[in-house]
């Protein structure tokens, strides 16, 4: 999992310039402008080129010159992708200003209103072949888990800072590497036979995947969204246990044992007592501290569930269709295709 994730095959005209531009073809290639796209929130060229722009910020990128994390040219292209994708989310999840004495609980009364379409098929109805899909869109974003939230640390203070370390903290295993969230998920990963080297699998996931998570990367990098990126969180948080457990269910429901479970096993856990963490300590101590940040902790909460729903109903849509939901490729994305005896999953 240290190892650096390769450069993926371009998906169009942004990402080709990009790559051409990571594989060393030099500086000062993208002098300004505008990008437009026809579905910002879902554009297979726009989010793999964002994504792979927000990688330069996490672990880098095999074979590509870690000073461009920082190349004027890199960050202006950078700019040009996020702003038509942040216009984008604002007009899908419109928010009034929220009373900020209010808003933990009106965070509280959204999660509660999130139907889990997708959890309870993967808990009752899903194959194996399914639930692997469903590891690899994910893979995105768990083999990084936390990381993209923690760029919000430095920039909170007082209560609300400890109480989004306190969060972390248990996302990095509590002191214990082998109990970091990212490492649990490598584990499902090779127990259902997937390639759990990060970016191994990103040919196949599409721009609508990568969305939910270059919005975690939008709001973490970027200061003036910090409210956004406490309200992300928050929400993410607040809506895990009861999906995580319906996961788990449906590994078991399909022969697997605790270590292929143990992510979403520990997730449950986790996540019931970060839901008061979250919404009290997290979210109340912000606007308490910084009430003129409420619209954009609710907006964060709010593109969550929209990018989250958007998502969900791609898979399900596919998965009645009888399809896969992935990108194709000729390359297969499974090590076994046969499913291992449970005394087998490790």
């Amino acid at each position: 999992m240290n190892a650096q994730p390769p450069l993926p095959e371009p998906r169009g005209p942004l990402s080709e310039a990009l790559e051409r531009v990571l594989r060393g073809g030099g500086s000062g290639w993208f002098a300004g402008g505008s990008v437009s796209v026809d579905e910002p929130l879902a554009d297979d060229d726009l989010h793999l080129s964002l994504y792979l722009c927000y990688e330069l910020h996490y672990r880098g990128l095999d074979g590509v010159d870690p000073g461009l994390e920082w190349d004027p040219a890199v960050l202006t292209f950078r700019a040009a992708l996020e702003r038509p994708f942040e216009r984008a989310l604002r007009d899908a999840v419109r928010v009034d200003p929220p009373e900020p004495a209010h808003l933990p609980g009106l965070l509280r009364s959204l999660a509660r209103g999130d139907t889990g379409r997708l959890s309870r098929f993967l808990e009752r109805h899903a194959t194996l072949e399914q639930f692997r899909e469903f590891l690899i869109h994910r893979s995105a974003y768990h083999l990084k888990e936390a990381d993209p939230h923690s760029f919000a640390i430095p920039r909170l203070a007082g209560a609300a800072k400890t109480a989004i370390a306190e969060i972390q903290a248990d996302e990095y295993g509590g002191g214990r590497p082998e109990w970091m969230h990212a490492t649990l998920f490598a584990g499902t990963m090779r127990a259902l036979g997937l390639d759990d080297a990060e970016g191994a699998l990103l040919d196949r996931i599409p721009g609508w995947t990568l969305a939910t998570v270059n919005a975690m990367s939008l709001f973490g990098l970027h200061r003036r969204l910090r409210g956004a990126a406490v309200g992300h969180l928050a929400m993410f948080e607040l809506t895990s246990t009861t999906p995580n457990r319906r996961y788990g269910n449906g590994l078991r429901r399909l022969g697997f044992d605790d270590q292929a479970t143990r992510f979403f096993d520990e997730h449950v856990e986790a996540d019931a007592v970060h839901e008061a963490i979250a919404a009290d300590d997290l979210v109340g101590s912000l606007v308490e501290a910084e009430p003129e940040l409420a619209p954009d902790v609710l907006f964060g909460a709010r593109a969550l569930l929209a990018l989250e729903g958007r998502f969900g109903e791609r898979l399900l849509s596919a998965w009645r269709c009888d399809r896969s939901s992935l990108r194709p490729t000729d390359r297969p994305h499974v090590l076994t295709r046969s499913q291992p005896p449970v005394a087998d999953v490790a």
